[in-house]
């Protein structure tokens, strides 16, 4: 229901994670007995989760442990394992840096030009591993570098920015033609973000395989701050899950898969991403909490290198645990931030259900 704002102005309510729960049911389960494994395309992972191509998050060592561990890590293709031989200074020098200079740092260790070469090698790393390989690029670098990537042996393609839609209008330059692009690629694509039904629908006409719901970057991120646009994540993923069953009928039949990407801190964000739709998440923050990953404790997205209009910034987080810690346990705090695959079997068992398309179905409040 619209509220009225102002005489000119009405708006929609929506909500936050924050804002909902999950209803327990009259039947409950054993832990041991609910599955959390997806598939998209012909991939199969034990997890639900997505890492975030982000390089406090994602190196190609971090991406192979994750994949390792049943999930799917996405290494960003523009960020500094492909600008540098060996970025590890870099990211140390990062991490020793004082919050009001860490910005400007940033914009200036990705001033650096990306290395075709090495984005080739970085994928041919991680598929010598055995694990499913992933790579993340902008929609405005996808046509230069998609096709040597994918040589390279990438299994799937993740086209992802703060917000991508299949109508990108520009009369700067000729835009990306999704549906075109992904027609003649040969490896199923993630896209996003998007955060409405109508975006999400458009998105879904192009034949991608999944789409990204929300902006990515939550903990590190500043898009509400500094362009004023903010997506309250429980109705932006209810709303795409509306989407994908219309397009279920009006496709006969193609399903595609809803990935909740944005303000999931904690293991209870991500039992409530799914019970609103979602069929996997894509997370950064907790990640980057892990003893392995990149970062060395802080935390910071694509949108806090831009070198006109950064919209994210580096925050210090901390670390945890093992990446198999924080997702498998035991956990040493009880906050939700590490054993994330566990609380949500835990989830799923109290309410009573044993897949993730059925606890899709089950019932939240408004708090």
């Amino acid at each position: 229901m619209d509220i009225e704002i102002g005489s000119a102005k009405r708006g929609r309510r929506a909500y936050s994670f924050d804002d909902i729960a999950i209803v327990p049911s009259r039947r409950t389960r054993d832990p041991q007995e609910v599955s959390v494994s997806w598939q998209i395309d012909a991939y199969r992972f034990d997890i639900p989760i997505l890492a975030a191509p982000m390089d406090s998050v994602m190196s190609p060592a971090t991406a192979i442990a994750f994949g390792q561990a049943g999930g799917l890590g996405v290494l960003d293709l523009e960020g500094l394992w492909t600008r540098y031989d060996d970025p590890e200074p870099l990211l140390t020098d990062v991490a020793n840096l004082s919050g009001e200079d860490a910005t400007q740092r940033l914009q200036e260790i990705y001033a650096e030009p990306i290395v075709p070469e090495l984005m080739v090698q970085r994928v041919k790393e991680m598929r010598a591993a055995g694990v499913t390989v992933a790579g993340a690029l902008s929609p405005q670098l996808t046509k230069e570098h998609a096709e040597s990537v994918i040589a390279a042996g990438l299994d799937l393609f993740v086209i992802r920015g703060t917000t991508v839609s299949a109508e990108h209008v520009s009369g700067q330059s000729e835009p990306l033609n999704l549906k075109q692009f992904i027609y003649e690629l040969d490896v199923p694509v993630i896209v996003g973000g998007c955060a409405t039904y109508q975006a999400a629908l458009h998105l879904m006409r192009t034949g991608a395989a999944g789409v990204l719901v929300g902006f990515g970057g939550g903990a590190a991120h500043t898009t509400r701050t500094v362009l004023g646009v903010a997506v309250p994540m429980a109705t932006a993923v209810a709303d795409v899950a509306a989407a994908r069953r219309d397009y279920l009928d009006e496709s006969g039949g193609r399903y595609v898969h809803v990935i909740a990407d944005g303000s999931i801190g904690r293991s209870g964000d991500i039992a409530k991403a799914i019970a609103c739709g979602a069929d996997a998440v894509m997370i950064g923050s907790p990640l980057a909490r892990a003893d392995e990953a990149p970062g060395r404790g802080f935390h910071w997205g694509a949108e806090a290198r831009h070198p006109l209009l950064p919209r994210g910034e580096r925050v210090e987080i901390g670390t945890v645990g093992r990446l198999e810690q924080i997702l498998h346990g035991p956990s040493l705090v009880s906050d939700g931030t590490m054993n994330l695959v566990g609380a949500l079997k835990r989830s799923m068992s109290t309410t009573g259900y044993t897949d993730l398309k059925e606890f899709q179905r089950v019932e939240v409040v408004v708090q």
